[in-house]
Parts: structure tokens; C-alpha cells; sequence
């Protein structure tokens, strides 16, 4: 048996910043090296950034890696770590002469290189490439076919990165044909609700199938809707969980691991290099190639008691990553500060809780507009809200506006109806909008996801911003995390921030008198469940009847959904947490005349008076477009 200490970077990245992601390799393995590890994993194309998305087809970008990746080899010498294996992920291109898949010599490759005393010593390119949700792989990369197994201190170790534990056959079934000791896995693994448990079951699956123990080292951090929630870990090769690292945290997760140690020869005597290839397992072959970087194991030490974190519980794991979200891409983005609207409702008291949360109060400012709709609960509400966290909040009433906007258009007949209630919207989207141009603030929208589905919404107005914090946040998951986030401030002894007025009183956008959102929309409960059936599970009209949602409620939430999208299209990015994210995931034509109706319309619907961004006419009231939609 051997001995390893391996150390598991969870670092924050961004993307594009090669020159700052190497500083990052560069702190961590200092950390590293002065807790004694022999081997430190990074994540998934750490050097550029995960997901790079199009910048990975620019030629100069992908020199930019290879030069950087061969450079961070040579520092890392320099700095007296060079007898310290470190695996880093990296845009590469493919090596191939004559690449498979028909594409030219120099394909873009998802990869990771082993740095030792100062090379690049090993080279592994992602074979398995997801196609799907929000992977766009097969669009920039193409799959790699070699296998390469480096001794350490006596441990035969394997690569494989992120998807390739996520599909049968491939690495991992070679990894056990080759007899690898470790199979380290690098992830650049987004975040969703459910996922986390999905992971530990796959890493223990995994290593019991390549009969090896298995590290996995994940990402953390925000890029733009995608959020990384890290959770790295550690198994043995009966799949035993060894060791976890905390969540949404940047952190050094160190696990000393007791292993057999390496064939005394090299497999069926073969040479160092020399290349066998292997049967994948899923219709390819893949080649194996060795390469002892230090044979003897190293001395016996103790070893140090394992760290395995805590798994948050659902809500606090949701309201993480939208506040990890929040706060990377308005940090990421160069911005400062934030603006938001608060109406004196759930949806915004909530935006304002996480964006606190994500910055701190003295760089969050929030805005309460009221009409003459606006009841003074919902002021006075807004208002203790501002007190409690402690943000600067300004009262600017937009009644007088208003008014100046309908004196306008007396000429054309004046507005009246939802395009009166609108008017109010937009009126108060133009003043964030004049304020964040002013100020440098960016502004956050606060619409949900249930009304991001239902089109209730305005157009240049709740829907004006730069950024949507819980636009994948179900309005019923808008109340349980409102909860949560009061509950955890009465657990730490603070005050809760959301006043108990907020959260109980009944939705209303306050654009007309006595409005409630239930005028308008179903129940949220029973909207939410006929929403997840059709938005996430892509159910039809049949299947979700059958599922028990009522067809009078199935009829009219298919149709509001189905003519929302080109709003949806419109709407700034916000972070992923559902499996299926509106635009991120879920990605369908705004002009398309299928519909999930009993019966499909046979000519085109009529034009409306705003062509073409209002619903056509129905014989429901169509959703109000509101500011808060609360």
C-alpha cells in the first residue's frame, strides 16, 4: 500500500482572465504545498474559465491557454513546487493528424494537463461530450481518445473530466481495465436543485466500477445564469464517501488517502509511453500510454482527520446559489453597487434580502415609486424592509408621470384598461433605468419564474435590467425562501429582514384598484405544479390531464406560457437553478404555430394594437403587465 495526500482546489474562476486564473493555481498550490500534498487537482478549464462558450473557437484564445498552461508549468517550478503534481483544466487543441468526426487538425479540446517539474508532463482531452441542458459541447469540441496514467509515489493515477463519470463506458471503464489506483476527475459541474445527492451516488458508482478511489474536485463561483456550488469529495474504491467540501465556498479540500500501489511492471511488461489502446466500452477505443513521474511511494506518515461538510438542506442550498449568482456577476461585470425597485412585496423583498447578501447593504439601493395605487402598507412594508437591512432606499411617487404621459396621449384617445396599468410599469422601469445610467448602478429585475412563464410581466418595465435574480425561482419557492432566509436570521440572533406583513399578505401588482394577482392567474400552488409539469418535464396538454392538473387550468396556462416566449427572450440573464432555466435550457421559436390546444389554429391570429410584442386578443383578461407582478 501507498500513501497520497491529495489536496482539491474548489477555486472561483473567470472567464477570459488567464493571466488572474494562473495567479489563482499559483495561490493555491502554495496552500497546498504547506499542507504536505503530493497532488493537487484543479477544476474543469480552470486557466480559462468554464464555460468559454464561442471564445473557445477563436484561435488566439486557444494559444493563449497552450502558452499559458506550458508557462504556469515553469512557475510553478520556480516557486519550489515542482516536485508536486498539479492537475489544471485548459483549452487545448487536438494533436490528431487526422482528427475523427471528420473536422479539421486543431480542433478546440476540453483538457487537463499534469504539471511536473516544470512541463507538461501528461495531456488528457474530454471524452465524452454533453450535448445537452446547457452544454453546447459538441459545438466547440472534439472528443479525445488517449488515456494516460502517471505513477506517483507509487500510485498509478487516471484522468477524466466531468461528463465522462456522467456516461457509461469511456474513461472510467478503461481506468479499470488499465488498473489505475486514483482516477481524479476535474468538473466544471452548474448547479441545480436535486443535483448534489445525484453527484455523491454518481462518484460512488463510479469508483466502484473502476475499482479505484475517485476524487472530485468542482467549481464554484457564478458565470453569468450558471452557478457552480463546488461540493467536491472524495471516495474510496468501495464508493465510501471520505471526505466532502463545503458548498459555495471557495476552499482547499485535503484527504490522505491509503492505496495500492502500482503494478511492479508496467502492464504485460509494455514500456514507459508506449501506447495500448483499450476498448472503451461505448463503441470507441481508447489509448493508453504510462508515465512514471516517481515510482517509490513516500514515507509513512499520519494522517490527518478527514473533513467532510455538511450537505445544505434544500432551501439554504437555493438561496446560496442565487446569492453566490448574484454577487459574481455583479462583481465579475465590473459593477459596484445595485438598484432595485421595492414595492412592498415578496418578489422584490426578497431581491433586495439576497442582494444584500450577496454585497452588503452600503452597496445596495432600493427605490419605492408608488401611484395612486399603491396602498400605504406596501410603502410603509418597503420601507421597514430598507430599515432592517439597512440599504438606502429613496421614495420617488410617479403619480405626477403618470399623469403627464396620459395628457399626451389625449390626442390619440388616451389609454385605459392594461394599457393604462402598464404605463405605470414602464414609468418606473425608465426611472431605475435613468438612475443606474446616472449612478453605475446595476439594475435588478425581480420578476419570478411563474411569471416569467405566464407573461406577467412588462416589457421596458419590471422586466428592465441588467440582471434577474430569481427569475428560475417558482413563486412558491419565492415564499419557502423568504422563510428560510427570516428563519437563519432568528438562528443567528439577528433581525429577520423581510417583515411578516410582506410575506403573508396576498399578491397584488398594485396597478389598478382592489388588484390581486389571483384575478388574473391561477392559485400559485396549482399554477406552480402545472408549470413544472410543462416547463420542466415537457409534458403536453393529454399528459398533463392525465397527470390530474384540471384542463380548464391546463388550457390557460399553456397558452399564457406558449405566448410569453418572445418576452422571455427580452429578459436579462439571471441564475440557473431549476433543471430546465428559461432560456439557458429551455430554448423554443417565438414564431411557431404548434400549440398544445385541443385544436390548432388554422390561420394566423389577428393583429393586435401594439404588433408585436402584446397578446392577442382572448376572451380572458390577459395577465397585467406589471412592475412587481405582486
Amino acid at each position: 500500500m501507498a500513501q497520497l495526500r491529495v489536496a482539491l482546489a474548489q477555486v472561483n474562476t473567470t472567464v477570459g482572465d488567464l493571466e488572474a486564473n494562473a495567479d489563482l493555481v499559483s495561490e493555491w498550490v502554495r496552500l497546498a504545498a504547506r499542507r504536505g500534498a503530493h497532488l493537487v487537482a484543479f477544476p474543469e478549464m480552470t486557466l480559462t474559465g468554464y464555460p468559454a462558450e464561442d471564445l473557445v473557437l477563436r484561435r488566439s484564445f486557444a494559444a493563449a491557454s497552450r502558452d499559458a498552461v506550458d508557462h504556469l508549468a515553469r512557475r510553478l517550478a520556480d516557486e519550489g513546487s515542482g516536485e508536486r503534481a498539479v492537475i489544471v483544466g485548459y483549452l487545448d487543441t487536438s494533436r490528431a493528424p487526422t482528427p475523427r468526426l471528420g473536422r479539421p487538425a486543431g480542433e478546440p479540446q476540453n483538457a487537463a494537463a499534469v504539471l511536473w517539474r516544470g512541463e507538461v508532463v501528461a495531456r488528457y482531452a474530454k471524452h465524452h461530450l454533453p450535448n445537452y441542458g446547457v452544454f453546447d459541447e459538441f459545438r466547440y469540441f472534439v472528443p479525445g481518445y488517449d488515456f494516460p496514467v502517471f505513477r506517483l509515489h507509487g500510485v498509478d493515477v487516471g484522468l477524466t473530466i466531468c461528463e465522462d463519470l456522467w456516461q457509461d463506458g469511456g474513461p472510467v471503464a478503461v481506468a479499470r481495465a488499465a488498473g489505475v489506483n486514483l482516477l481524479v476527475c476535474v468538473n466544471g459541474s452548474p448547479y441545480e436543485r436535486g443535483k448534489t445527492s445525484q453527484r455523491d451516488e454518481l462518484a460512488a458508482r463510479r469508483a466502484r466500477e473502476a475499482g479505484a478511489a475517485l476524487v472530485y474536485v468542482n467549481l464554484v463561483g457564478g458565470q453569468d445564469e450558471l452557478v457552480f456550488d463546488g461540493g467536491s469529495l472524495a471516495v474510496d474504491a468501495a464508493g465510501r464517501l471520505l471526505a466532502r467540501a463545503e458548498q459555495f465556498t471557495e476552499t482547499l479540500l485535503t484527504v490522505d488517502l491509503d492505496l495500492p500501489t502500482g503494478a511492479a511492471a508496467l502492464a504485460a511488461g509494455r514500456a514507459a509511453g508506449e501506447g495500448t489502446s483499450v476498448d472503451a466500452g461505448d463503441g470507441t477505443a481508447m489509448t493508453v500510454t504510462r508515465l512514471p513521474l516517481a515510482s517509490e511511494p513516500v514515507p509513512a506518515f499520519d494522517a490527518e482527520p478527514p473533513v467532510v461538510a455538511h450537505r445544505l438542506d434544500s432551501a439554504a442550498e437555493l438561496y446560496r446559489a442565487v446569492v453566490t449568482g448574484t454577487r459574481d456577476y455583479v462583481r465579475k461585470n465590473g459593477f459596484t453597487s445595485v438598484l432595485l425597485g421595492l414595492s412592498g412585496g415578496i418578489d422584490s423583498a426578497l431581491v433586495a434580502a439576497i442582494a444584500v447578501d450577496a454585497l452588503g447593504a452600503e452597496q445596495v439601493h432600493t427605490v419605492a415609486m408608488p401611484s395612486i395605487h399603491s396602498s400605504a402598507g406596501s410603502v410603509d412594508d418597503a420601507a421597514e424592509l430598507a430599515r432592517r437591512t439597512g440599504v438606502t432606499h429613496t421614495v420617488i411617487p410617479i403619480q405626477p408621470v403618470v399623469d403627464s404621459f396620459h395628457r399626451a396621449l389625449t390626442a390619440t384617445g388616451g389609454l385605459a384598461g392594461l394599457a393604462a396599468e402598464n404605463l405605470q410599469a414602464r414609468v418606473r422601469g425608465t426611472l431605475l433605468m435613468a438612475l443606474s445610467n446616472a449612478h453605475g448602478q446595476l439594475v435588478l429585475t425581480t420578476g419570478n419564474k411563474s411569471e416569467l412563464a405566464t407573461g406577467f410581466s412588462t416589457l421596458y418595465g419590471d422586466s428592465a435590467g441588467g440582471f434577474a435574480p430569481i427569475k428560475d425561482v417558482p413563486k412558491t419557492l419565492v415564499w419557502e425562501l423568504a422563510r428560510w432566509r427570516n428563519a437563519e436570521a432568528d438562528r443567528q440572533g439577528e433581525t429577520p429582514p423581510i417583515p411578516e406583513e410582506i410575506i403573508v399578505k396576498p399578491p397584488s401588482a398594485e396597478l389598478a384598484p382592489s388588484q390581486l394577482d389571483s384575478d388574473r392567474l391561477p392559485d400559485y400552488s396549482t399554477l406552480d405544479a402545472v408549470l413544472d409539469d410543462y416547463v420542466e418535464r415537457d409534458q403536453g396538454r393529454a399528459e398533463l390531464i392525465t397527470a390530474g392538473h384540471s384542463p380548464e387550468t391546463v388550457e390557460r396556462v399553456i397558452r399564457l406560457v406558449d405566448l410569453a416566449e418572445y418576452k422571455r427572450r427580452q429578459n436579462p440573464p439571471g441564475p440557473k437553478v431549476t433543471s430546465k432555466a428559461f432560456g439557458r435550457d429551455r430554448r423554443l421559436p417565438i414564431t411557431s404555430r404548434w400549440r398544445e390546444h385541443p385544436t390548432r389554429p388554422s390561420t394566423v391570429e389577428p393583429p393586435t394594437s401594439e404588433p408585436p410584442t402584446s397578446e392577442p386578443p382572448t376572451t380572458e383578461p390577459p395577465p397585467a403587465e406589471s412592475l412587481t407582478a405582486e
